[in-house]
């Protein structure tokens, strides 16, 4: 039986991963659970089992997502002042997303993946927490707005020209652009950096 709910994991898995790829090459409207079948070399039926439509299957790849947001906006929360917060917050998120290079660019660009997460109050909730501590440097509408580029901004950085980028050194040019956009000091350093 433990065998046998291992194996389930593991298949659920390989789904989820099968998902992500062509997620990003397809976009989410434009892969067919059909594709996802394919790309595992199961059947449809046998991706079913685990998962009734796409919008499950999109579920399943944005929850560990959700769960490292949810993590990093309760950190960037927790600091005293709205900079503080803010760095916190920006460098959670780019450490999230670079993290997920393959996947961010879809879930920030993608329409369809957007419309279905729209559809998730708990993912809502995330983002807007996300935007409103970034935004918090600069109160009013000029905040609000460079924290949007800051997101469109972080999943663009993820393109074909960076993939070949080491992730620490793509994670450093985000930040330092993001922080130049935001109007954001970097933090001083207690030792040498």
């Amino acid at each position: 039986m433990a065998v046998t709910a291992v194996r389930a994991s593991d298949s659920r898995q390989r789904f989820v991963d099968s998902a992500i790829r062509l997620f990003a090459r397809h976009s989410f409207a434009g892969t067919s659970l059909q594709m996802i079948a394919d790309d595992v070399g199961v059947t449809k039926s046998a991706v079913h089992h685990h998962f009734r439509t796409r919008e499950e299957l999109l579920n399943a790849v944005v929850e560990p997502l959700t769960v490292e947001l949810r993590a990093a906006v309760e950190a960037a929360e927790a600091q005293r002042s709205r900079p503080a917060r803010a760095e916190r917050m920006l460098t959670g998120l780019v450490d999230i997303m670079v993290g997920n290079r393959v996947l961010a660019p879809v879930l920030v660009g993608d329409p369809g993946a957007i419309e279905m997460l729209r559809t998730r109050s708990d993912v809502n909730d995330l983002i807007d927490r996300l935007i409103k501590l970034l935004a918090d440097v600069e109160p009013g509408v000029g905040g609000w707005i460079k924290a949007d580029m800051v997101m469109a901004g972080i999943a663009g950085g993820m393109s074909a020209r960076t993939s070949g980028l080491d992730n620490d050194v793509l994670r450093r040019h985000l930040v330092e652009a993001s922080r130049r956009t935001l109007g954001l000091r970097a933090p001083r350093c207690l030792r040498p950096c």
